[in-house]
């Protein structure tokens, strides 16, 4: 369905939706508390649409998801770079029946691979992450996942709490590539796969960091109230350990309110965001610089990125403008980096500073090619430019238009 409406701006793809379930406007408006008159606006791109809290209310009424709203792509849909039939593969890995091999008495493999060889490419799979190659990630992450599995089920003692921590981190990589690619129930299974590993390892920092990745597939999922819950009641149990706790378990804790912060600003809780940006800015002032254990990108950088990012979730532009560009991204792994140039880029085109913004765009994409150019934010920003330009777009647009599928190459 999202082929159909992946040249539409939010705000049409929402007229699209309400016609296709047989309400009018003034119905579509009630049921969310809106007017006609702004509903109608929203549906014309003369208010842009760019709350996900807000785009939430509206997917939950018209039956729909807030992939379908935001006509997040999947790796389907792609070409190039990320590869084709990749998340097909992952799939079938995380649905695998021999996931319950212990159940029906299938053997153990005969040789499962050294903790040395999995734990490289555990961290193979969490680096291209954070280096925004989706596709690759997803073409590892079924060969990996497998060796893990095998791994927690050939070794015992200390060893097994090792391969299961490293298969709970293996999930968790491909939680995090599904979430970024628009697979949010695949997502889901991942994480909560990982998590129940995380808690075979015995390890507070692999079991926090698979709660953090449960916290974002809640997050996708517009459940950003029980994303609060979750942080809440796994900040209560981390606490006790935290006194002397090393920089692995202060990143992961410092992290899961981070992604707190996000749900209560999608929830448009500004007590609670301010409560855990509070909370994730001292566990970064106990570290005392950025760093990224666990693959966190923990540190005061990433707690201003999230400054920003809940400022313009809250509706707050002005703020998000002037903050975001001043932030010094630079130490951060590309995808950290890259998302936030979204936001920034978000935030000066609701300034109507879209020359700024096409320019971080653009610099983001030399960056990383397949976070812009699949990226719901990216294509939204692309298609209201190109919209609210009179005559032809400038050819820097146009070509970015052309690579993101939104126009035709000349």
């Amino acid at each position: 369905m999202r082929g159909t409406t992946g040249s539409l701006t939010t705000g049409e793809r929402v007229a699209w939706y309400r016609r296709r379930r047989g309400l009018s406007q003034e119905v579509l408006a009630g049921l969310v508390g809106r007017t006609t008159d702004w509903l109608s606006r929203v549906e014309n791109n003369r208010i842009e649409l760019d709350r996900l809290s807000v785009i939430t209310s509206l997917a939950k009424v018209l039956d729909v998801s807030l992939g379908d709203l935001l006509a997040e792509p999947t790796l389907w849909d792609r070409s190039g770079d990320s590869g084709s039939h990749t998340v097909p593969a992952l799939r079938e890995a995380l649905v695998d029946y021999k996931q319950l091999a212990p159940v029906l008495g299938s053997p153990v493999d005969d040789e499962p691979p050294t903790l040395k060889a999995l734990r490289a490419d555990v961290r193979e799979v969490l680096d291209v992450f954070q280096a925004s190659r989706y596709g690759f990630a997803t073409r590892r992450l079924p060969c990996v996942l497998a060796d893990a599995l095998a791994a927690s089920r050939a070794y015992s003692g200390h060893e097994r709490e090792e391969a299961h921590a490293l298969l709970a981190l293996a999930y968790q990589g491909a939680a995090m590539v599904l979430g970024k690619v628009g697979e949010a129930e695949l997502a889901w299974i991942a994480a909560d796969r990982g998590l129940a590993a995380a808690q075979h390892s015995g390890r507070s920092a692999v079991t926090g960091s698979l709660i953090r990745s449960v916290a974002h597939c809640l997050l996708a999922t517009g459940r950003f109230n029980s994303a609060i819950r979750l942080v809440n009641d796994a900040a209560a149990v981390m606490q006790p350990e935290l006194g002397g706790a090393d920089d692995e378990l202060l990143s992961v804790y410092g992290t899961l309110f981070l992604a707190g912060a996000m749900a209560a600003a999608r929830a448009e809780d500004r007590a609670t965001v301010r409560t855990f940006l509070r909370e994730a800015d001292e566990s970064a002032h106990r570290m005392g610089a950025d760093a990224n254990h666990m693959w966190t990108a923990f540190g005061p950088t990433n707690v201003a990125i999230h400054c920003v990012a809940t400022a313009r979730e809250l509706g707050d532009l002005q703020i998000a403008a002037d903050l975001g560009p001043r932030i010094d991204t630079s130490g951060m792994p590309v995808e950290r980096r890259v998302r936030h140039s979204l936001e920034v880029a978000r935030a000066l085109s609701a300034w109507n500073r879209a020359d700024e913004a096409l320019s971080v765009l653009l610099n983001a994409e030399q960056d990383a090619p397949e976070q812009v150019r699949h990226h719901y934010l990216g294509k939204e920003l692309v298609i209201g430019w190109i919209r609210g330009t009179r005559g032809r777009p400038s050819q820097p647009l146009a070509d970015l238009a052309c690579r993101l599928h939104i126009i035709a190459g000349g």
